[in-house]
C-alpha cells in the first residue's frame, strides 16, 4: 500500500456508514420537534474538546506548524547525506502531519455539531491549506528515498536503531521502484494529473450537479419529486405499481446522459491503461493490487469462487419470487424484504446493553473497551437542527475515535453502533500500538472489525430471537446484507475485469458495449428467474466505483474475512480471539494479506470465500424452512 509522508486529509471521514434517519429522535418530545444542540443532555454528546480545549489551543497549533514547515529546506536534497538527516527529516514530517490532523478533525467534528456555523468550515479550510503547505514541502521525501541505493539504504538501516521503525515504509518504497519513473518521467505524469483525474470529475459533475431523478405520478394522481431516500422507500414497498412508475422513471433520467456516461467511463478505462503502461505494468489489475501488494490470483480467486456457486443466488431469486407470489419477477422486485421490517424500537440505554451482551465473545477487555467509549464522549447520539446526517466513525493519531449518530431507535441504528464501535476499537488499538507512520488501514482490512462486530452481533440476537417472526426479520437482514456487501460487490468486480480487458487488449469500448456486458454479468448471477427491463442495465454506466480502479473487491474480501473471523471467535477458540485482538492494533505494519493471515484468515486460499458462500447458502435455507413453517 503507499504509505505516503506527506499528510493528505479528506474532506469527509474515511470510514463511513450511511444510516437512514427516522422524523424524530428520542428525547425531541411528543411534538416530534428536531431539538437545538444545547437542549440535548452533554452525555449524549462527544467530547471534541478532548482534541482542543478552546480555539485557542487550536490557534497556537496552527501557528506551530506554521513556523515549523521551512525546516524541511535544510533537509531537501541531503536525506542521503546520513541516517541522521533522513531520519530527523521523517520525523519531521510525522510530528507535524499528526498535528494537522488534529486541527483538521477537530474543525470539521464541531462543523458536523451544527452546520449552520461557518466558523467551524472556515478553520477546516485553514488546516487544509496548511496540509496542502506541508504536502508541498516534504514533496521531496519520497523521490529522495527512491533515489538512494538499496544497499546504502539497508547501511542506514543497520547504523541507527531509531531508523528501524521505518523499515517497512522505507523497504515498500523500495519494492515499488522499478515502477518509478525518472524524475523528469514522474514530473510529466505530476502534469497530467488534472487530466486523468478529468473523467471521475466529470462523472461527479453529472452524478451530482447535473442528474435528477426526475418527477413521477402515483396512483392517486398526486406527482413525486424522486430523491434517492425516497426511491429506496418505494422500491421496498408493497405497491408494485408505484415500483415499477419509480424504476422506469429513475432509469429513463439516466437516459438522458447516456453517451456522455459512456464515453466518460471509456475515457477512464483509457487514463488507467496509459498509467499501467507508463508505470511498466503488465495490466491495469495488477498496477491497482501492486499498492497494497495483492496478488493478482486473489481477485480472480474471488470471482471464480462466486461464479462457481452462483446457484445460491438463484436460489435466492426463486425464493423471492415464490414469496412475492409473482409469475414474473422483475429488476424492481429485487429490493421488496422477504420479511416485514424489524419494527422493535430500542431505546439509547438498551442498544448498549444489547451491544455489550452481543459483542461478549471478544472478551472481557474489548468490551471494556466498548463500555469506555459508549460512556466517555466517544459518541454523538442523537440528532439536533443542522446536525451532520448519516453516521460516522472518525479521530485522529492522539485522540479518541468519535462517532457520528442520528439515533432513530431502530435495529438498523443498533447494527450502526456496533460497526462503527468495530471501526473505532480498530483505530484506538491501532494508534495505541503502532507509531504514527503506519496508523492508517488498507480498505482491504478497514472493513473487517466493523463487520465482524455486526456478524458477532447479528449471531447473538438469532440466538435469543423471542419468536419465529423476529428470527426471520434477523435473517431476512443478515442475507440481504450479504447480497449487498458481497456478492453485489463480486459482480461488480467481475464486470470491471471485463471492461478493463476489453480495452487492454485493444478491443472498442460503447454505450451498447458497457450495457450488454453488465447486463449479461448480471443476468448470469441473479439468473433465469429474474427478468431484467430492457433500461435496467444503466448500472454499467452511472456506478462512482467504477472510476476508482479495482475498488469495489476489497469490500468483498474485508467481508469474507469478517465471517471467516467472526466465526471462529463464536466457536470460543481463545486463540482465534487473542489473533484477532492483535489483528486490530497492527494498523499497516505489514501488507494487509499478511496482516490477516495472522489473523488466521488466508485470503490467497479460497476459504474465506467459501466459508461466506456457505453461510449465505444456510442462511437461505433456514429462511426456506421457517417461511414455510408459517
Amino acid at each position: 500500500m503507499k504509505r505516503s509522508h506527506a499528510l493528505i486529509l479528506m474532506l469527509a471521514p474515511a470510514l463511513i456508514w450511511i444510516v437512514t434517519l427516522a422524523a424524530t429522535v428520542e428525547g425531541a418530545g411528543n411534538t416530534g420537534a428536531i431539538p437545538q444542540r444545547g437542549e440535548i443532555d452533554p452525555q449524549y454528546q462527544w467530547r471534541v474538546e478532548d482534541i482542543y480545549a478552546n480555539q485557542d489551543a487550536w490557534e497556537a497549533d496552527f501557528k506551530r506548524v506554521e513556523a515549523s514547515i521551512p525546516a524541511f529546506d535544510q533537509y531537501r536534497g541531503h536525506l542521503g547525506d546520513s541516517p541522521e538527516m533522513l531520519l530527523n527529516c521523517l520525523k519531521l514530517s510525522d510530528s507535524l502531519s499528526i498535528i494537522i490532523n488534529d486541527l483538521y478533525v477537530f474543525a470539521y467534528l464541531k462543523l458536523d455539531e451544527d452546520t449552520r456555523v461557518s466558523l467551524y468550515q472556515e478553520l477546516g479550510g485553514r488546516a487544509n491549506s496548511l496540509s496542502s503547505r506541508l504536502n508541498e514541502a516534504a514533496a521531496f521525501i519520497e523521490p529522495e528515498i527512491l533515489a538512494l541505493d538499496p544497499s546504502k539504504l539497508e547501511g542506514f538501516l543497520a547504523r541507527t536503531p531509531q531508523l528501524q521503525v521505518y523499515r517497512f515504509y522505507l523497504e515498500d518504497q523500495m519494492r515499488r521502484k522499478a515502477h518509478i519513473l525518472s524524475p523528469e518521467g514522474e514530473e510529466l505524469l505530476a502534469l497530467a494529473g488534472p487530466l486523468t483525474g478529468a473523467p471521475i470529475q466529470v462523472f461527479n459533475m453529472i452524478d451530482n450537479a447535473d442528474h435528477k431523478l426526475g418527477s413521477m405520478v402515483d396512483g392517486k394522481g398526486d406527482t413525486i419529486e424522486l430523491t434517492y431516500g425516497r426511491y429506496s422507500r418505494i422500491l421496498k414497498g408493497t405497491d408494485r405499481e408505484l415500483r415499477r412508475i419509480a424504476n422506469d422513471t429513475v432509469q429513463n433520467s439516466w437516459k438522458e446522459y447516456i453517451n456522455t456516461l459512456a464515453t466518460t467511463l471509456g475515457m477512464s478505462l483509457d487514463k488507467d491503461l496509459f498509467l499501467t503502461k507508463a508505470r511498466k505494468y503488465p495490466s491495469t489489475l495488477e498496477r491497482s493490487l501492486d499498492n497494497n501488494n495483492i496478488p493478482v490470483a486473489v481477485y480472480h480467486s474471488l470471482v471464480d469462487a462466486v461464479d462457481q456457486n452462483l446457484s445460491i443466488v438463484h436460489r435466492l431469486t426463486a425464493l423471492r419470487k415464490k414469496v412475492l407470489g409473482y409469475d414474473t419477477l422483475y429488476s424492481y422486485d429485487m429490493t421488496v424484504p422477504l420479511a416485514p421490517e424489524y419494527e422493535k424500537q430500542f431505546s439509547y440505554e438498551e442498544t448498549r446493553d444489547v451491544i455489550l451482551k452481543g459483542l461478549s465473545p471478544l472478551g472481557k477487555q474489548y468490551l471494556k473497551d466498548v463500555e469506555m467509549g459508549l460512556n466517555s464522549g466517544w459518541v454523538d447520539v442523537f440528532e439536533n437542527e443542522g446536525k451532520a446526517t448519516g453516521g460516522y466513525n472518525w479521530g485522529t493519531y492522539r485522540s479518541h475515535p468519535y462517532i457520528l449518530m442520528n439515533f432513530d431507535s431502530t435495529i438498523h441504528i443498533v447494527f450502526t453502533l456496533a460497526h462503527e464501535m468495530g471501526h473505532a476499537l480498530h483505530g484506538y488499538y491501532t494508534n495505541r500500538n503502532q507509531p504514527y507512520i503506519y496508523h492508517g488501514l488498507s480498505l482491504f482490512t478497514a472493513e473487517v472489525a466493523s463487520t465482524c462486530n455486526e456478524a458477532i452481533l447479528m449471531q447473538y440476537l438469532l440466538k435469543n430471537a423471542a419468536s419465529k417472526e423476529e428470527k426471520i426479520m434477523l435473517l431476512n437482514q443478515y442475507i440481504t446484507q450479504i447480497e449487498g456487501t458481497f456478492i453485489s460487490q463480486v459482480m461488480f468486480a467481475e464486470y470491471e475485469l471485463m471492461i478493463h480487458d476489453q480495452v487492454q487488449k485493444g478491443g472498442a469500448v460503447s454505450v451498447d458495449f458497457f450495457r450488454k456486458t453488465y447486463r449479461d454479468i448480471f443476468q448470469k448471477y441473479y439468473g433465469p428467474e429474474l427478468v431484467i427491463g430492457p433500461d435496467n442495465d444503466m448500472g454499467a454506466l452511472k456506478l462512482y466505483h467504477f472510476y476508482r480502479t479495482f475498488y469495489v473487491y476489497q469490500y468483498a474480501t474485508s467481508y469474507a474475512a469478517a465471517q471467516m473471523l467472526s466465526q471462529k471467535i463464536l466457536a470460543g477458540d481463545k486463540k482465534a480471539v487473542d489473533a484477532y485482538l492483535k489483528f486490530l492494533g497492527t494498523g499497516s505494519s505489514k501488507y494487509p494479506m499478511e496482516i490477516l493471515k495472522d489473523a488466521g484468515v488466508d485470503m490467497a486460499s479460497p476459504e474465506p470465500v467459501q466459508w461466506t458462500l456457505k453461510l449465505f447458502s444456510e442462511l437461505i435455507d433456514e429462511m426456506e424452512r421457517l417461511l414455510a413453517e408459517k
